[in-house]
């Protein structure tokens, strides 16, 4: 086989001339220009470049397509002119094989075997492709027309194309390792159940946290228009949140909870509300707004429509028992977490890509974070359920969150019972080194330092210097020993119903 490819004999050198001779006998005309100036502008990946750049204006799968068809390209490109063209060198076409006037000027001196060009093109499209299938499809006559314009121009023999597209089609296949197709998302499904209807915000308190999230001056004469009847208790600055949460659900006759606020806040209100039996309305006043995306009250539309309804469901919750302090006197603190719960290095970079997230989009902003914070971070090393790691990042998130990789963005059901337990260790060899080169790759989610499990129990102690904890993005410093579990179906949350179609 490879003298065969190397030296073009029999049967492929035969059917090569044939072909080459078919296309020599292509009138001439305006398409010989094209081919040209297609095969130009494809040099050095030149094209696909282009291309790319101009995905990667669009935010979500289009910019994460290009990068894929780009990281394609260029593993493509390596194996192609590193390796195969040394290991099967070939020489070009001749002038005597095609018209002069369509030959490519001047003619690569590298072997011709096999079409970088061609696997390029390839690549790129076929990696594309694997993530936006329409704009794969949409490429694929470029990609065509450029690996033919090898054979047009008299740059390639017709099997030195077929056999670098080849490599490029594989090399997209095979870096679908590196940047996995995330499979679809499961469907949302609630536990329904029954809570006080709320026409018109009759019986509802509402405590608003006027440091938490979107909070605005509009946001009481907001809420007073579509909760008329409600009670409704500004939380200041100088308030406690907790105390003042917990009075503004037990005014006399006060059926149902509802806050407006930050994760915290609305952590602290869950909390009260189990303690109560209250049913709780989350309002959408979250910077994010986690558990109101998460319970389909991600406006006050939706908001008001299950409360008037008394439209609710369950949801497990987690309970977060702390140790912190002196080992001898320890301090003991419970907290309820809605939605997670982190260590390590993870609050560094959720607030980096959420700076950098308005200018490079979400997935850019992700690499971008990551480096900044793993290049000038520290691992921590932590006992996690009895086994010793060294930690980038431990994550425990309040029910099975997806996609299922490094990067937890929703969860489509509030009461599967389990935690979901996510690590970056640092305890193989070269850790950093590792870890930055996943990031660049964008191989984190299938790489060997990350960890993806679930339990109904998780236990972390600190093997060295106290932990810090956050949980629903409330801080907690000195950890010590943190106990995670789960209450199942303990919180009563207003949701819209869903609707027939769905």
């Amino acid at each position: 086989m490879r003298r065969m490819l190397r030296k073009g004999p029999g049967l492929v050198a035969g059917l090569d001339r044939t072909l080459l001779k078919a296309v020599s006998g292509l009138p001439g005309g305006n398409h010989d220009v094209l081919f040209r100036r297609l095969s130009a502008a494809a040099n050095h990946g030149k094209l696909w470049f282009a291309v790319a750049g101009g995905l990667a204006l669009i935010p979500g799968k289009p910019r994460r397509a290009a990068l894929h068809g780009l990281i394609a390209q260029g593993v493509a490109s390596a194996v192609t002119n590193v390796v195969f063209k040394t290991l099967l060198p070939r020489a070009r076409p001749l002038p005597e094989h095609l018209p002069v006037f369509r030959f490519v000027n001047p003619q690569p001196t590298s072997s011709s075997m096999p079409s970088g060009h061609s696997a390029s093109a390839a690549a790129f499209a076929v990696g594309v492709g694997l993530i936006q299938p329409a704009i794969g499809a949409a490429l694929a006559p470029l990609a065509a027309g450029v690996a033919y314009s090898r054979v047009h121009t008299g740059a390639h023999w017709p099997s030195d194309v077929l056999f670098g597209s080849a490599i490029g089609a594989g090399a997209a296949m095979i870096t679908r390792k590196w940047w996995p197709v995330r499979p679809p998302f499961p469907p949302t499904t609630r536990t329904a159940t029954r809570a006080a209807k709320l026409p018109g915000g009759e019986g509802l308190s509402i405590a608003v946290n006027t440091l938490g999230g979107s909070y605005a001056p509009e946001t009481i004469k907001a809420l007073q228009d579509v909760f008329p009847l409600a009670h409704i208790q500004e939380i200041d600055e100088d308030g406690d949140v907790a105390a003042e949460i917990r009075a503004v659900a037990g005014r006399p006759g006060a059926a149902a909870l509802g806050v407006w606020g930050g994760d915290g806040t609305v952590g602290t209100a869950a909390a009260v509300a189990v303690e109560l039996s209250l049913p709780l309305l989350v309002l959408p006043g979250g910077t994010l707004n986690h558990f109101a995306r998460d319970a389909g009250t991600s406006s006050l539309e939706d908001a008001v429509e299950a409360a008037s309804a008394g439209a609710a469901a369950q949801a497990d919750v987690g309970h977060v028992l702390v140790e912190r302090g002196l080992p001898e006197s320890p301090e003991k603190l419970e907290r309820i977490m809605l939605n997670t719960a982190s260590i390590g290095l993870y609050p560094n970079l959720v607030r980096r890509r959420e700076q950098l997230q308005p200018a490079l989009g979400k997935p850019l902003a992700g690499v971008a974070a990551m480096f900044r914070t793993f290049a000038a971070g520290r691992p921590t090393t932590m006992a996690v359920n009895g086994v010793r790691h060294k930690l980038w990042i431990l994550y425990v998130g309040r029910g099975r969150y997806y996609p299922r990789d490094h990067a937890p963005l929703v969860r489509p059901v509030m009461d599967d019972g389990v935690l979901d337990l996510r690590m970056i260790t640092a305890d193989e060899s070269f850790a950093r080194l590792r870890l930055l080169w996943s990031v660049l790759t964008g191989t984190v989610a299938t790489s060997r330092i990350t960890h993806l499990t679930e339990s109904t129990t998780v236990t972390v102690e600190a093997a060295g210097p106290p932990m810090a904890l956050a949980v629903d993005g409330e801080a907690l410093s000195g950890v010590r020993r943190v106990e995670f579990s789960v209450l199942p179906g303990a919180l009563t949350y207003y949701t819209p119903q869903p609707s027939p179609a769905s």
